[in-house]
């Protein structure tokens, strides 16, 4: 960490929190490594998860209801048996996602996607003038994101490579092993609800630019690359959260969860973190 002497820290258990986006780099770091974790299961990394998700932003310069003020998710609505949409309100000041976004504009193919973005801002221009000039505690107020989710399958993996992403340097990239199982960076039922919701608050329906130009899925909620298994050949951690090959380290976060469950993960990760504590002896080591 700094450029003093190393130290060398022991503890009879150790528990990795850091979420997806911390746990598996590090976990993956480590399994290559001689001198650090490289008995680690084969299936680090594997089988990552987007909650199936779509976030799809509306904003309506021009109406008069203040869509910041109030709980953040006060309602659902259930589409069918598998999906969900909750409308987010954000805080006063809270703006940056619009420096992030572009028109939605869902397709199969890149040029089709840019061209469609190109056509909103044409056929829009006054309300996209307003949308990317409004000061910050008006944005807020006059933008709302619909968080759709579903409980349905796909998934990815997380490995160390170089890519474009990362400038061509050794950094964390996504692979998808099966296209036809893969998470869906756009989805219809979502963009309908969108659109229906922009009509009647005469707005725009706004997406992030890297699914517009990649075709690339965003979420909230990423989940799994550390899941549980009967072995290291099914998984990296046992029913106790404890990592196989390594008696004393857990994984207890987003990591382990093995499914999209279709709505915000936290209860389950809190109840699995509940579950893995009770498995751990109180008597000291």
């Amino acid at each position: 960490f700094g450029k003093g002497p190393a130290e060398t820290l022991e503890a009879p258990r150790v528990i990795l929190s850091g979420g997806v986006m911390g746990t598996i780099p590090l976990l993956l770091a480590m399994k290559e490594r001689n001198d650090g974790l490289p008995l680690l299961s084969s299936r680090l990394g594997q089988l990552v998860r987007t909650n199936s998700e779509a976030l799809i932003g509306v904003v309506a310069p021009d109406h008069e209801e203040d869509f910041h003020e109030g709980v953040a998710i006060t309602s659902i609505l259930h589409t069918d048996e598998h999906s969900h949409i909750e409308p987010v309100r954000y805080g006063s000041g809270s703006d940056f996602f619009r420096f992030l976004m572009g028109p939605h504009a869902p397709g199969r193919w890149a040029i089709s996607r840019v061209a469609r973005s190109f056509g909103s801002l044409i056929t829009n221009p006054r309300l996209w003038a307003k949308v990317y000039t409004m000061n910050r505690q008006r944005y807020s107020e006059r933008a709302q994101v619909l968080l759709y989710m579903r409980a349905l399958e796909g998934t990815m993996r997380l490995e160390l490579g170089r890519s474009i992403m990362t400038g061509y340097r050794r950094g964390l990239v996504s692979r998808v092993d099966d296209p036809a199982n893969a998470p869906q960076a756009f989805m219809e039922d979502a963009t309908a609800l969108a659109n229906r919701f922009a009509q009647k608050v005469n707005g725009v329906v706004a997406s992030l630019f890297a699914e517009t130009i990649l075709g690339a899925p965003s979420t909230a909620h990423i989940l799994g690359g550390a899941c549980m298994g009967a072995g290291p050949g099914e998984g990296v951690i046992d029913h106790r959260h404890q990592v196989f090959g390594y008696d004393g380290l857990y994984v207890i976060d987003g990591s382990a969860v093995s499914a999209n469950p279709g709505v915000n993960p936290s209860l389950t990760i809190t109840a699995l973190a509940e579950r893995a504590m009770s498995h751990i002896s109180t008597r000291a080591s």
